[in-house]
């Protein structure tokens, strides 16, 4: 059934692209909100931030998530055989994680140099899952 998402030329491209989107309005939503909470913008409430920037994150990672499961679906067997991708999806439970503990430990309300921590490795995460996403084309 998702197989046929390989026969259509445009199909798999166009999941790319939303796949592509959701990551930019992920990371650059978690990179805009980091940037506030280390001083930039400080006109700007940090809450009201928040509420903003992180609403946007989650909808990229619904983005992410489901053109993912789809290009997956079109072809696991090559995906799991895939060292990148493999260590794609370890990054992104990892960053999973660091979000279920940041938000659990009510690092919003804190702010504190663990919190802050917890925001430079996500975008760290983030960004190795990007690379390790652009080299599953390679390997």
């Amino acid at each position: 059934m998702f197989g046929g998402l390989l026969s259509h030329p445009w199909a798999y491209p166009a999941l790319e692209i939303v796949h592509i989107v959701g990551i930019a309005l992920l990371l650059g939503n978690l990179v805009a909100f980091e940037l506030r909470v280390f001083g930039a913008a400080a006109a700007l409430p940090v809450m009201a931030m928040a509420r903003l920037s992180l609403g946007l994150a989650v909808a990229g990672f619904a983005l992410v998530a489901a053109s993912g499961l789809l290009m997956f679906a079109a072809q696991p067997q090559e995906l799991l055989a895939n060292e990148a991708f493999m260590l794609k999806m370890g990054i992104v439970g990892v960053s999973g994680l660091n979000a279920a503990f940041f938000h659990a430990r009510g690092s919003l309300a804190k702010l504190d140099a663990a919190a802050r921590a917890q925001m430079v490795l996500s975008s760290l995460l983030w960004l190795a899952a990007i690379a390790c996403g652009r080299w599953i084309a390679y390997s």
